[in-house]
């Protein structure tokens, strides 16, 4: 019962294949330094490209990129044919029309129970103006504001 956003984890591994899977365990856990987690399962077959390499990126996906969510989730595929993507300033990918993107090096990482957790120093991030972040509940993705469109008070920021 705890909505979330969708990011896609993007490195190259140790033989310079890239890697990449759908995540929505992202957190922010420090300012100063900039600091970010996120957990995978050890039965991930990508785990190795995560834990060896020194950079991964965090694609925050927009709404209109469910497709890659599930994409990225799909076992047994191409994950990467015909997606849009660019190195990052480290080499992970970035993937095209992201609404953010964290950049990060991969400070530290915790063995915790059948997952690892992986806390990542941003080094470099940005965003996509105007864009809406994909949102995961209940099992379901959610690519529309169930209400229709946010009231102007809603939608302003809380904090200036």
């Amino acid at each position: 019962m705890f909505a979330t956003g969708v990011t896609i984890i993007t490195a190259r591994g140790p033989d310079g294949a890239l890697a990449g899977l759908t995540a929505n365990s992202f957190n922010s856990v420090s300012l100063t330094p900039p600091l970010v987690l996120w957990s995978l399962s050890h039965q991930t077959s990508s785990l190795q490209a995560f834990t060896t390499c020194t950079h991964y990126a965090i694609n925050v996906l927009a709404v209109e990129q469910r497709h890659l969510a599930e994409r990225f989730a799909t076992r047994g595929i191409d994950r990467w044919a015909d997606v849009g993507h660019r190195p990052g300033a480290n080499g992970a990918p970035v993937l095209d029309g992201a609404a953010a993107v964290f950049e990060c090096f991969n400070r530290s990482q915790y063995v915790e129970g059948d997952h690892t957790i992986f806390v990542g120093e941003v080094e470099r991030c940005g965003h996509r103006d105007g864009a809406s972040p994909l949102l995961y509940h209940g099992g379901m993705f959610y690519t529309e504001h169930l209400l229709g469109s946010l009231s102007a008070a809603a939608a302003r920021p809380l904090h200036k």
